[in-house]
């Protein structure tokens, strides 16, 4: 057994193997897909490769099944489910790293009559999607899923209204606000500039 560095990503495939019993590296990757991918997701080669890396370090364990076909079904071993409880138990805050493509898109001067209407529609497409889950399947969640899924419903109502916000403002005018301008860069000259340039 060999040491290792335990990730986030390597807490993600622990849980749901944890939570399966015993799964394959791609029942693991459909599970992420289906549960945790809204947020956070992870890529299919990382799920691979963190098997393998936890399956080194004595975290997981193959096991055969008959009628498995070959296929490689992992569990979690002892050493396995302490570093996961230990985990879970760790109130360490660690800042939100926010991926959000428009945002910045907006910081470099994209037109918010462009990206506004595609991110309300879109949003509020997700909000509902997630609102009719929680009507449907909510009382059959255990209580950090529940509380996961209320996150989902919140962050999406919170951009519904930010994208409405963005929408509903005049849009800046001026050479300062377009692709390639500095944050508060004006075009006027500043005093003196004038004096300056005739000497």
């Amino acid at each position: 057994m060999s040491e290792v560095r335990l990730t986030t990503p390597s807490f993600l495939v622990l849980g749901i193997i944890d939570k399966l019993g015993e799964a394959s590296p791609y029942d693991v990757k459909v599970e992420a897909a289906r549960t945790v991918a809204p947020f956070w997701s992870v890529p299919h080669a990382q799920v691979y490769a963190q098997c393998d890396r936890l399956l080194a370090a004595g975290l997981l364990a193959e096991i055969r099944r008959e009628g498995s076909r070959g296929r490689r079904l992992l569990r979690v071993t002892q050493t396995g489910a302490r570093a996961l409880r230990e985990w879970l138990e760790d109130p360490a805050f660690v800042p939100v790293e926010a991926r959000e493509r428009s945002i910045l898109k907006l910081w470099f001067g994209a037109s918010p009559r462009v990206h506004a209407p595609v991110q309300v529609t879109e949003h509020t497409r997700t909000l509902e999607d997630y609102e009719e889950l929680a009507g449907t399947v909510g009382e059959l969640l255990t209580r950090g899923q529940r509380e996961a899924l209320e996150f989902g419903i919140r962050y999406e109502r919170m951009m519904v209204d930010f994208w409405r916000w963005v929408a509903d403002r005049e849009p800046d005018a001026g050479p300062e606000h377009g692709p390639g301008a500095a944050p508060g860069a004006g075009s006027h000259e500043a005093p003196g500039d004038a004096e300056d340039s005739g000497s």
